[in-house]
């Protein structure tokens, strides 16, 4: 089983930054893919930016140049730098992990983080 715990969001005033961090434990093989996912008030869970093993990254349209996923590889960690916050990027914070376990036939596992709350307000 993989325990996944974010942490960094809060209140920013528009045009600030945040850092969101996402740790990941337990019997892990391998990382897959790596993602950030938001979900504001009344509307669908959306990609906000993901990376894979081999570290091709990829962002939603909405944040490209404003925010940047990153890995540690050694820590189990992943990151999102969100800068130039907007009101629009208001929303609860979802990392998601995909990858395998070191278990016999390493058992593939995708595991959610419970969420941090981003709210850009002046």
């Amino acid at each position: 089983q993989v325990q996944v715990v974010e942490s960094g969001g809060g209140l920013v005033q528009p045009g600030g930054s945040l850092r969101l961090s996402c740790a990941a434990s337990g019997n892990i093989f391998r990382f897959d893919a790596m993602a950030w996912y938001r979900q504001a008030p009344g509307k669908q869970r959306e990609l906000v930016a993901g990376v894979r093993v081999g570290g091709s990254t990829n962002y939603a349209d909405s944040v490209k140049g404003r925010f940047t996923i990153s890995r540690d590889n050694a820590k189990n960690t992943v990151y999102l730098q969100m800068n130039s916050l907007k009101p629009e990027d208001t929303a609860v914070y979802y990392c998601n992990l995909e990858g395998l376990t070191n278990t016999p036939g390493l058992a593939p596992f995708r595991s959610w983080g419970q969420g941090t709350q981003v709210t850009v307000s002046s």
